[in-house]
């Protein structure tokens, strides 16, 4: 006869619930770190620690590192050995190169919804670029921050495409690390200026004309970028 081990079976249903809480967890501190890199709440080089994060979360170490691991694979995150993990510090190559892809992929993108865009969906453009002015109107700096972002994102999803919409957000957030590395000047105004002459073209249907714009407006922000800072010079220590 064989004796059991006298524990309880583990059901394959509760390992899964298990599972699936700790996906939960690991993502919901993804998702808040993301957030505040994108709206400028953290800045690059900041640094996070696991037992701070730990506390602020309520949850084990072990999945806060499991999360940092995840930004990190997103380049969101740096993590070096016996120093722990900082909000990454995008180089001037890095930021030129993001820039050049988001010109790339979204000067297509507005081409493309150009030929497809409903009267619905301008009007789903208009509602974003009324609460785009509102939030500019009130000073709210994280509102507006987000919305200005989230524009881009939108454009994508009125295409039906998210995985489109999920890289176009990734290159966001990074885009935000970059504004706050590199002292972006760039204005709200302008910013929402600029988002208003892309819908403007689509509603013509004129798919040059809001993929000139589209480009007119990433090369605005990118210009006003300091990725080309002045050199120190030690000669003008001495001022008499």
């Amino acid at each position: 006869m064989v004796r059991g081990s006298g524990k309880p079976p583990v059901s394959s249903g509760s390992a899964i619930g298990r599972d699936d809480a700790t996906a939960t967890a690991t993502q919901r501190i993804v998702q808040s770190i993301t957030a505040a890199i994108a709206e400028r709440r953290l800045m690059p080089g900041t640094r996070l620690t696991e037992q701070k994060l730990a506390d602020i979360f309520r949850v084990s170490r072990t999945l806060v590192r499991q999360a940092l691991n995840q930004l990190s694979r997103d380049r969101l995150v740096h993590l070096q050995p016996a120093r722990g993990a900082t909000v990454a510090v995008p180089s001037v190559a890095e930021a030129r190169q993001v820039f050049a892809a988001r010109r790339l992929i979204e000067g297509a993108m507005v081409r493309q919804l150009a030929g497809a865009i409903t009267s619905a969906q301008v009007g789903q453009l208009r509602a974003h670029l009324q609460a785009e002015r509102a939030a500019v109107a009130r000073t709210d700096i994280a509102g507006r921050t987000r919305l200005l972002a989230d524009f881009h994102v939108v454009l994508a999803r009125l295409l039906g495409n998210e995985v489109l919409a999920q890289l176009i957000n990734d290159l966001l957030t990074r885009s935000s690390l970059i504004a706050l590395m590199y002292q972006s000047t760039h204005s709200a105004e302008a910013s929402s200026d600029e988002h208003a002459a892309i819908v403007d073209a689509l509603e013509r249907h004129d798919a040059r004309g809001a993929a000139r714009w589209m480009s007119r407006h990433l090369a605005s922000v990118e210009r006003t970028l300091r990725l080309d800072p002045r050199r120190p010079d030690l000669a003008l220590v001495r001022t008499g």
